[in-house]
């Protein structure tokens, strides 16, 4: 059975980085990588371009993130065997749910909102820490100084 990774994007360079660190234990422990972003409840608006309308939907935003970024993961990963979803849902919610859904050995978070102010406040490594059916590795995204 092929070991799963899991880890949660947005559209921040924290959670780029968190990525880039899941890919790289993904291919040191011969893991295939999953790669997720939650967007919310679902939110959609039209918008009119001259007689055209587009419906444009938070769901459609998270799936043109997390493509880009697994764009770039697969560039500067060529043999990694790299999955993406889109899921609606509070991020470390819908990180629980996939790694539960995959059976995933490890989740991968970055440590944004982890610090300061907001640690009281709560963040998704706390959230998934709390719930993850897995081991929790979370990846110092801060710059040091």
């Amino acid at each position: 059975m092929t070991k799963t990774i899991v880890t949660g994007v947005d559209e921040s360079e924290t959670a780029a980085a968190a990525a880039t660190k899941a890919a790289e234990l993904a291919q040191l422990m011969g893991a295939s990588l999953h790669v997720l972003s939650a967007y919310g409840e679902f939110e959609s608006e039209r918008i009119s371009l001259g007689n055209e309308q587009i419906l444009v939907s938070n769901e459609q935003l998270a799936q043109k993130g997390v493509e880009d970024l697994v764009f770039g993961l697969r560039k500067r990963f060529p043999d990694l065997e790299i999955t993406l979803q889109v899921m609606e849902g509070r991020p470390g919610d819908a990180l629980v749910k996939a790694a539960e859904t995959l059976g995933a050995e490890l989740i991968v978070v970055g440590n944004k909102r982890v610090q300061g102010v907001a640690r009281v406040l709560g963040s998704i490594a706390r959230d998934v820490a709390a719930h993850a059916p897995c081991d929790l590795y979370v990846v110092n995204t801060h710059q040091r100084r």
